[in-house]
């Protein structure tokens, strides 16, 4: 017959199996499936089977959680900083953070907003390293710093553009055969509204890869073209 349990001897086993680590990824976990609402300490003791005081350990209030999950999740976009071939760089980091907004939608507003709302030199170093990384990585490539700064803000903008349009697709009846009937476009007068109207197969056929590849191409191209200009000619 086994032995009734120690409740210290169980509560002393929970204190050493927490870790940061543990901690962040119960909350990330609680993000993906709640959302961000959800993420209090009470309710990720709940989840990690803990007294919520104890989570104070490891982060000291809900801020520090939503910056450590922000962490978390930019840990695992992998950028390689002196690769030589920096448009390649740039559109495959794309397609991988396009990836992991996927993997974890509810964590992108997060990711997008509340840096906003924080000083640069206060963001969490996890959420600062691909910044650090990919100006290295157009510096490198030829880039002057502060025009570096510039692509950096404009690749940015337009890939968090395309996140968040992607994850808003949606459409009225799925089960409708007729793409103005599917998304909703037969609303529209069809006087005022003709070339909108006349894309409806285009738009019920959203591919979110092919679409952010398309716009990389547009942008990088034009990145290109920006440096090709500012390098002096061997004839100057």
């Amino acid at each position: 017959m086994a032995s009734p349990k120690d409740p210290v001897t169980e509560a002393s086993a929970q204190k050493l199996r927490l870790s940061k680590e543990i901690v962040l990824a119960g909350a990330l976990d609680l993000v993906d499936t709640e959302g961000l609402d959800a993420l209090t300490m009470r309710r990720l003791g709940q989840e990690l089977n803990c007294d919520p005081m104890s989570l104070y350990r490891y982060a000291e209030n809900r801020a520090a959680l939503l910056d450590g999950v922000s962490e978390l999740v930019f840990n695992e976009l992998e950028i390689f900083p002196h690769d030589p071939d920096w448009k390649a760089q740039l559109r495959r980091i794309a397609h991988d953070l396009r990836l992991l907004a996927l993997r974890h939608p509810n964590v992108v507003p997060l990711l997008v907003t509340r840096p906003l709302s924080t000083p640069l030199g206060l963001r969490p170093l996890g959420t600062l390293r691909p910044l650090e990384q990919i100006l290295s990585l157009l510096v490198d490539a030829g880039f002057e710093p502060t025009d570096a700064l510039h692509v950096y803000r404009a690749y940015y903008g337009f890939l968090y553009g395309h996140i968040l349009n992607e994850l808003q697709e949606f459409i009225v009846d799925p089960e409708e055969n007729e793409v103005l009937l599917r998304l909703g476009l037969h609303r529209l007068p069809a006087k005022d509204f003709p070339r909108l109207r006349a894309l409806a197969p285009v738009l019920a056929d959203y591919d979110g890869a092919a679409e952010l590849d398309q716009g990389l191409t547009i942008l990088l191209c034009g990145l290109e073209s920006s440096l090709t200009q500012s390098v002096p000619s061997a004839t100057d």
